[in-house]
């Protein structure tokens, strides 16, 4: 498969882009392309680290869904029925014993899904097809409307990530922005203020140690141009190469080393 050049366009209108596809490119130009461009299908696993790193995934989405079982209100006996894998016993043990503190409790939403319309300059927009969106999907969010806004996101990797990880990813940048430009409507029908976010990631293994990243307008002006940036640099990759990573370590779980 070329790795140079594509002949064919990227993101139209339709596009809504994610914390992930995002990370994806700034991970690995070549992925984004192989991935959202080319929507070429996965290889198929065959290591053995990657078969349990898979099963670890598996648990995981297996857990996002407990969790949302049970801000919905069903029975805690019920959804604890499911969790016969040790790894996701202990983890909905610290879920129900560690949980994370001090949330608000008059709004509370699992699987919620927000989208924020993002606009190019015109030099990159092509006509009518300049806009774009970038869409959040929120494990729960916890809101005191007027006054608090607290993102909170499970997470389930045996290893904790540093601080300076997590301020790293995409998802700490595209979650606490588009619940800015597009909660209203969860918020009693009132503008959220960057300084009433809050997120936190929890995690299932270390239910103790959870990191919390408050926020703040010049950071949410700072994301806006950010993220605007990186897109009208994704735009102009239409017509130019898609670079490989140098950083090997990233090749490791990729689900499309064989390609390369």
């Amino acid at each position: 498969m070329p790795n140079e050049y594509i002949d064919m366009e990227i993101p139209t209108i339709s596009f809504a882009f994610t914390q992930s596809s995002l990370q994806d490119y700034l991970d690995c130009p070549r992925r984004f392309q192989l991935r959202y461009v080319l929507d070429q299908p996965w290889p198929a696993v065959e290591s053995e680290p990657l078969i349990e790193r898979e099963r670890l995934a598996d648990l995981g989405r297996r857990f996002h869904q407990m969790a949302q079982r049970h801000t919905v209100g069903l029975p805690v006996e019920q959804i604890a029925a499911s969790a016969q894998d040790p790894d996701l016993a202990r983890w909905w043990w610290n879920y129900l014993n560690v949980p994370p503190r001090d949330l608000p409790s008059a709004v509370r939403r699992a699987e919620v899904t927000l989208t924020a319309p993002l606009y190019l300059p015109p030099a990159q927009r092509g006509g009518p097809r300049g806009g774009h969106r970038l869409t959040a999907k929120y494990d729960l969010l916890a809101l005191d409307p007027g006054r608090r806004a607290v993102i909170v996101d499970w997470k389930t990797e045996r290893k904790r990530p540093t601080r300076a990880q997590l301020a790293a990813r995409m998802q700490t940048r595209v979650y606490r922005y588009v619940l800015v430009e597009a909660g209203t409507a969860l918020n009693g029908g009132q503008p959220i203020e960057p300084e009433q976010v809050t997120m936190v990631y929890w995690f299932a293994a270390f239910p103790a140690e959870p990191e919390v990243f408050p926020y703040d307008s010049a950071q949410h002006a700072d994301d806006a141009t950010f993220v605007s940036s990186l897109i009208e640099e994704i735009a102009a990759r239409a017509e130019a190469e898609w670079l490989k990573t140098d950083d090997e370590k990233r090749c490791h779980y990729c689900t499309y080393r064989s390609l390369c």
